[in-house]
C-alpha cells in the first residue's frame, strides 16, 4: 500500500517560535511606546524592547535560512524575514532620529505584517486525502 507523505524542510517549530517572538516583541514595543507618553520608565523599557525586537528579527532570518538552505525549501520565508529585518533597521534609525511621523506608522505596519506572517505559519495546512487504492 502506498503512503502519501509530505516533505518538510528545516525545523518548523524554530521558525514558528522566531515569528511568535518577533510578534510579541513588536507588541511590547507598542505598549512601551504608550508608556512613553505618561511615564519616564517607558523610555528605558522601549529602548530595551527595541534591542529585543531587532534580535528577534535577526533570529527569524536565521530560522528562515535554516528552513530554506539545507533542505531546499521555498525561499519565500527568507524574503519575508529579510523584509522584516530591513523594516526593523529603518524603525531603529527613525527612533534614534526622533522621527515619530515615520516611526509610529512603521511600527503599526510591522505589527500587522508580523501577525499575518504568524497566522500563515500557524494556520493548519489543507488536508488532501490519498487517492483510493485500486485492487
Amino acid at each position: 500500500m502506498a503512503r502519501q507523505t509530505t516533505k518538510t524542510f528545516g525545523n518548523p517549530a524554530f521558525t514558528k517560535t522566531a515569528i511568535a517572538l518577533q510578534t510579541l516583541a513588536i507588541l511590547f514595543q507598542a505598549a512601551t511606546a504608550g508608556m512613553l507618553l505618561s511615564s519616564s520608565h517607558g523610555y528605558l523599557l522601549h529602548e530595551v524592547g527595541s534591542r529585543v525586537m531587532y534580535g528577534a528579527s535577526m533570529l527569524y532570518v536565521l530560522a528562515a535560512v535554516l528552513a530554506w538552505r539545507p533542505g531546499g525549501g521555498s525561499p519565500r520565508p527568507l524574503l519575508y524575514a529579510t523584509g522584516f529585518l530591513v523594516l526593523a533597521s529603518i524603525q531603529v534609525v527613525a527612533g534614534i532620529a526622533h522621527v515619530p511621523s515615520l516611526h509610529v506608522p512603521l511600527g503599526v505596519l510591522m505589527f500587522g505584517l508580523s501577525l499575518l506572517d504568524l497566522g500563515r505559519v500557524l494556520a493548519p495546512r489543507p488536508w488532501t486525502p490519498a487517492p483510493p487504492v485500486r485492487p
